[in-house]
C-alpha cells in the first residue's frame, strides 16, 4: 500500500471519529437526565375539619293577620234604633254594637214567659196529684207535653228578644261597620253584616315555606320576626302550625304565631320572618369553596405529609357559606381551601401561612 493511500485512510477514520464525537455532544447537550428534575410544588391555603353546630336559619317574607277577624251578623230582623260603636273601638267579647228595635219581640217575649210560668206550676201540682195516685198517666204526660213546649217556646222567644242587642262573640278592634240607625237588617238566610270586628293581642304571620325546608320545622320553634315600621326591634314567635300539603310550586302554608300586646302591629303588615330550627348534634364541617364540583358529586383535596390528595364526600347539606359532610372525610383532616384549582391527585404542596 503506498503512502498516500494511508494517509486518506488515516485521515477518514479521523473525520468519522470526530462526527461520532460530535453527535454524542449535541446528543449529551440536548438531554435532560432525569436525576436532575425537580418536583413542582404547589401554593395551597387549608383548613382543619372540625365538628360544629350549624345554625340554619330560614329567612322568609310573610304577610300579618289578625288572630281572630269577625264579621259580625244580624240574627234578627227590624229596624237599627241604635249605634253603641264606631271604627277603632275595643270591645269585649259579649259588649253591644248595635240596638234593632225589640217592641214586638218584647211582647213575645213576656207571653211566652206567662205560659211558661203557668205550664210549670200546673205541673208541679199535678206532679203531687199524681204521686197521691190522684190522676191517671194520660193526665201527667198531658201536663208534661205542655211544660216542655211552653219551656221550648219561652226560649225561643227570649234568644229573639236578646238578637235584638247585637253583640261581639269576641274581645277586639272594630275596624269596620256597615249599618246605621235606620237600617232595616236582616237575619239568617241572608243576614245582614253588622261590623267587623279583629283580634290583634295577637298575630298570626302566613308564609310559605320550600319543600327543602320543611323537615326542619316543627311546632313550637322558635321565630324572629321584624318589620321596617321598628327596624330595632324583634318581636319572638313560634310556629303554630305546619300544613301537610304542599302547592303546585311545592311550598307549604306555615303559620307562625305572634304576640302583640302592644298592639304595636296591624293585620296586613309585611314583616320577615326567621325561623330558627332546634339545634343539632354537632357534625363536620368544612367551608363550601373547599369543594370542586357539585354538591351531589363532591370532592375535595385533604393534605398529609405536604400531599394533596382527591377525596370524595358525601354532603349532608349546605347552611350559609359552610357544608356538613357526613361520609368520606375525618375530624382534624387538613383540607384545601385555595389553590385547588392547579392540583391534581398526590401533587405535592406547600401549606401557606395566614
Amino acid at each position: 500500500m503506498s503512502t498516500k493511500r494511508k494517509i486518506f485512510l488515516t485521515v477518514g477514520v479521523i473525520v468519522i471519529i470526530l462526527v461520532a464525537l460530535i453527535a454524542k455532544n449535541r446528543a449529551a447537550m440536548n438531554s435532560t437526565p432525569e436525576t436532575s428534575s425537580l418536583p413542582t410544588a404547589y401554593s395551597v391555603s387549608v383548613v382543619t375539619a372540625s365538628r360544629q353546630s350549624l345554625e340554619d336559619r330560614i329567612p322568609v317574607v310573610g304577610t300579618i293577620n289578625a288572630f281572630n277577624d269577625v264579621i259580625v251578623l244580624s240574627e234578627t230582623q227590624g229596624r237599627v234604633l241604635k249605634i253603641d260603636v264606631e271604627v277603632g273601638d275595643f270591645k269585649k267579647a259579649g259588649e253591644v254594637l248595635v240596638e234593632v228595635d225589640s217592641e214586638l219581640k218584647d211582647a213575645a217575649y213576656k207571653a211566652a214567659r206567662v205560659t211558661y210560668e203557668k205550664a210549670k206550676k200546673d205541673l208541679e201540682r199535678y206532679e203531687a196529684l199524681f204521686k197521691e195516685h190522684s190522676i191517671s198517666d194520660t193526665q201527667i204526660e198531658q201536663a208534661r207535653w205542655s211544660y216542655q213546649s211552653a219551656e221550648a217556646q219561652f226560649v225561643v222567644a227570649r234568644r229573639q228578644l236578646n238578637d235584638t242587642k247585637i253583640t261581639t262573640p269576641i274581645s277586639g278592634i272594630v275596624t269596620a261597620r256597615f249599618v246605621n240607625v235606620g237600617t232595616m237588617v236582616m237575619g239568617a238566610p241572608q243576614a245582614t253584616q253588622i261590623a267587623n270586628v279583629v283580634d290583634i293581642s295577637k298575630l298570626k304571620v302566613k308564609v310559605n315555606i320550600a319543600e327543602k325546608d320543611l323537615s326542619q320545622l316543627h311546632v313550637g320553634d322558635a321565630v324572629d320576626v321584624t318589620t321596617d315600621l321598628y327596624p330595632r326591634t324583634t318581636f319572638p314567635g313560634t310556629v303554630f302550625t305546619v300544613s301537610s300539603k304542599g302547592d303546585d310550586g311545592h311550598t307549604y302554608p306555615v303559620e307562625v304565631l305572634l304576640n302583640n300586646p302592644k298592639l304595636q302591629l296591624k293585620a296586613g303588615m309585611f314583616v320577615s320572618v326567621v325561623f330558627k330550627p332546634k339545634a343539632t348534634v354537632p357534625s363536620l364541617v368544612v367551608p363550601r369553596e373547599a369543594l370542586i364540583g357539585s354538591l351531589q358529586s363532591a370532592k375535595l383535596y385533604v393534605v398529609k405529609d405536604n400531599i394533596a390528595k382527591l377525596r370524595t364526600v358525601t354532603v349532608e347539606k349546605e347552611v350559609g357559606t359552610s357544608i356538613e359532610i357526613s361520609d368520606g372525610l375525618q375530624e382534624g383532616e387538613m383540607v384545601v381551601i385555595d389553590g385547588q384549582n392547579n392540583l391534581s391527585d398526590s401533587v405535592l404542596v406547600v401549606i401557606r401561612k395566614h
